[in-house]
Formats: structure tokens, sequence, C-alpha cells
């Protein structure tokens, strides 16, 4: 597997490497690290290789690609020394980008079977990250990298792809879901009496964290006893701290490291109230938000912001909408959530009922099926 992305908090990428690694498959994985990792660690089975740093510092598009450029020609590099020697049945490679997929080129050609796993369309996501049209020169040519990304693999948001990249018999679609092992209710050992709302994930104008910021600063002083806490980085982190400072927020509103999955699973658990604040402009308004089902796995009740993709999916009894981009309708939720245990419990027992029909459970097989269609079905060690 090949992801430009840290695979210890990457939840999803390391759902399906353990899925593999759990019943005998030898997998490899070619990540992003950070400074304090090691270059090679073994985890749940998985071989880890950490071949570049990454500090989510970028200002600018040039610096953004310059980096993703870099970890391409190493991961293409690696791999290909590595296939000679290994000759890798299957390499699953995760966007963004699109083109990380070449990295495989050279096993491709020697007969290795290729999956791209679009997480994002990045077209429509370099468009919201960097505020730029849909009809821009750059866009317009993310389009054309996208086809020819695609040409290249075997397998992969489903209608748009069909519409303008791929074949419908070479897409299949496997939901983002929670790994129930990790998010659990029984994570809960926090006995305090603050009113702890929480946030995992980039911390980016598109995802409305300035939002959730101004609407908690409204309700401050009616919820003494609440506090914000935001999990992770990104490009507009020192805004959005300064924005708290600003409003008389800096030991209410605090921002935490990044921290692996499990740790997200125990911090989600031990909040009362999970935050979705994502605006719905571009990208964003169609991106699933795989939080949402790790705050309702973890038993907690959910506000989030009511773009398109989220009315698609959910509904007024399993969480608390908010109008998207509406610091005062959000304020409102919080108040309401805050005031109201009954309803929190509603919510999350709505949830949970809802929940049963996206477990990884289900989809596991689905995708060990798909390996093993593109790999030839080569007989596995049983587990």
């Amino acid at each position: 597997m090949i992801v430009y992305s840290f695979y210890e908090s990457d939840a999803r990428v390391r759902r399906y490497a353990e899925a593999l690694a759990q019943r005998g498959d030898e997998v490899d994985v070619i990540a992003l690290g950070e400074n304090a990792s090691g270059d090679f660690e073994v985890m749940e089975g998985v071989n880890l290789y950490r071949i570049q740093n990454r500090v989510a510092n970028e200002r600018g598009k040039l610096s953004y690609l310059t980096r993703i450029i870099k970890f391409l020609f190493r991961s293409a590099t690696i791999l290909a020394k590595w296939h000679l020697r290994i000759r890798y049945h299957l390499i699953h490679v995760h966007n963004p980008p699109d083109f990380l997929v070449f990295a495989a080129l050279i096993p491709k050609l020697l007969g290795a079977r290729i999956i791209l796993d679009i997480h994002d369309i990045l077209p429509e996501f370099y468009a919201t990250k960097f505020r730029e049209s849909q009809d821009g020169f750059l866009v317009k040519l993310m389009k054309l990298v996208e086809k020819g990304s695609i040409a290249l693999s075997n397998h992969i948001w489903q209608k748009t792809l069909i519409s303008r990249s791929v074949g419908e018999k070479k897409s299949t679609v496997i939901l983002n879901y929670p790994n129930q092992s990790l998010f659990s209710r029984q994570l809960r050992r926090r006995k305090d009496n603050k009113f702890i709302m929480i946030y995992p994930g980039t911390l980016n104008w598109h995802q409305g964290i300035d939002i959730a910021i101004k609407a908690f600063a409204r309700i401050k002083d009616q919820v003494p006893e609440g506090e914000l806490h935001m999990y992770g980085g990104g490009n507009d982190q020192g805004s959005f701290e300064r924005l708290a400072s600003t409003l008389d927020l800096h030991d209410r509103v605090l921002f935490k490291a990044g921290v692996p999955v499990e740790k997200i699973a125990e911090a989600m658990a031990n909040a009362d109230l999970g935050i979705e604040p994502k605006r719905n402009y571009g990208f964003a308004n169609e991106a699933l938000s795989m939080k949402i089902l790790e705050y309702m796995a973890a038993g907690i009740p959910v506000i989030a912001s009511d773009t398109k993709v989220h009315r698609y999916y959910f509904n007024d009894s399993v969480l608390k909408f908010f109008k998207a981009g509406d610091e005062n309708d959000l304020a409102e939720s919080m108040l309401l959530l805050f005031k109201h245990k009954d309803l929190r419990k509603r919510f999350v027992t709505s949830a949970s009922k809802f929940l049963n029909g996206y477990t990884w459970e289900r989809k596991k097989e689905e995708y060990l099926k798909l390996c093993d269609s593109l790999s030839g079905n080569i007989s596995r060690p049983t587990s």
C-alpha cells in the first residue's frame, strides 16, 4: 500500500492493511512519518515504512505540490526495487493525489495489479482547499490527470468518476466505516464535571473550524464548564488559534496535536458531544465525514452541518443538524444539547441502531474478495 498520510492516524488505510495481515497476507505500507517516527515499524502485523517526513504547514500550491512529487519519486524508486525482489501480487494506492498511482508503474508493467482508492476526488478537493474556480486551468488539468491515473489502475465518489473518468465495471464502492473494535462506549473513563465538545481532523478553512469557535464563543458564559477540544493540524491552525485568543477562549478551546487512531477513539468516548462543522462549499459539500460514524460508535451525540452528503446519509433522528456556515444556528444546537441530557441519550440510542448498517465487518469480505479477484485468487494461508 502507498499513502501520502500518517498511517498511524489513518483509520481507513489501517483497516484495509490489518484485514489482509490478519488472514496471513504479507503487507508493506509506504507512508509519511513525523520527525519522531522511526523509519520502520511492524504494527499489528503490517510492515510500515516511513519514507518522508511531513509537517502540514504548506502556505501555497507550490510547496504542497513539491512535497507530493518528492514522495511520488521516492515511493516509485523504492517500490520498483522491492518488486524486483518480492514480486507483489497487488498494490493498493490511496489518493489524494490520484497521480500517486504512477509510483506503481514498474510493478504494473511487470504484472502486478493496481487498486486506486479514491478517498477524495482531487479536482474538487484542490479547488476547495485553495479556493479555486472549477473552471480554472489547474482544476481542468487535474481532471485529465484523474482520468490517466484511473486508466493505470484496475479498480476504485462513483457517479462523478463514471461520468468523466472510468467505466462502471472498473469501480467498486466501499464506504469508510468505523472500526468498532477501537471506537467503543466502553472506553469512557472521565468522571469530572466538564462538558467537552470534540473535533478531530484537519484544521483547514473548508472544515468550518472558525464557525465552531465563533459558535462556542456565543455560549461560553452559559456553559461555564464547557471546553472545545481540537485534535489535528493543518494550514489554517494558526488563524484558528488567533481567533480563539481574540475571543478570549485560549483556555476553553484547546488545540491538541494529532495522535494515533487508538488515542482519538479514547478521546471521543470521553467527550460529551461530537462536532462536524464542515462548510457546504465545493468539495466539502459532498465529502462524507468519517468522524460522524466514529462519534456514533464511541457513543456520543453529534452535531453536524447540513451538507448535501450529510443529509443524504443521515436524518434528524440520529444527529442534530445545523445550517452549514451559520455560527448562530450551531451555537443554539450546542446549547440545546448541553441543556437536555435526555435528548443526547435519544440521539445516542438512535445512532447505535443506525450504525448496525454501517459496519466494517459487513464490507471486509467484499474488500478481501476484490483483492483476490485482482491477484488471481492466489491460495493464501488460513487464519
